[in-house]
């Protein structure tokens, strides 16, 4: 209804779903740490300011954004959302954690892909000043992210 994806739109997050890993995805396999029948969680590609290693939750069927997205499959995101940020508690001891979440161009949504991002905050952190000082990691600096949260979701 409220789409924008091109036609013949390659979606990043359903390559990283699929096992691909291209030039179309900046996901490598390795920055996932979670899936099951409905949902998936990574490492997000992007390190943000002050704060690299933030999570992305997204489900493992395409729908482009809230609009679309399927009660079952939202309420599954919200619950590993929750799951997620007392991880990050535990692991990065951060003071506290923030979610967000964009539809649509005009909300700076860029994988038309329904997608929630955790991002574990510290005092003093300047996150919103920081959003668009942002950078692609290289797979050796997400890895100690994912590897952490690989263990504590193995447990």
């Amino acid at each position: 209804m409220h789409n924008h994806a091109p036609h013949n739109y390659n979606c990043p997050l359903c390559l990283a779903i699929q096992g691909i890993e291209s030039d179309a995805t900046m996901m490598k396999q390795a920055d996932i740490f979670y899936r099951d029948d409905l949902v998936m969680a990574a490492i997000n590609s992007k390190f943000i300011g002050n704060n690299p290693g933030h999570i992305i939750v997204f489900p493992v069927t395409h729908y482009e954004n809230l609009y679309d997205l399927p009660e079952k499959e939202g309420n599954r995101i919200m619950n590993i959302a929750k799951e997620i940020t007392l991880a990050l508690k535990e692991i990065r001891k951060c003071d506290g954690t923030m979610i967000l979440q964009n539809n649509e161009p005009a909300s700076g949504q860029h994988a038309f892909h329904y997608h929630l991002h955790i991002f574990p905050r510290f005092e003093g952190d300047e996150l919103h000043a920081n959003m668009s000082d942002s950078r692609v990691a290289t797979p050796e600096e997400r890895k100690p992210f994912s590897s952490a949260m690989k263990e504590y979701f193995n447990k």
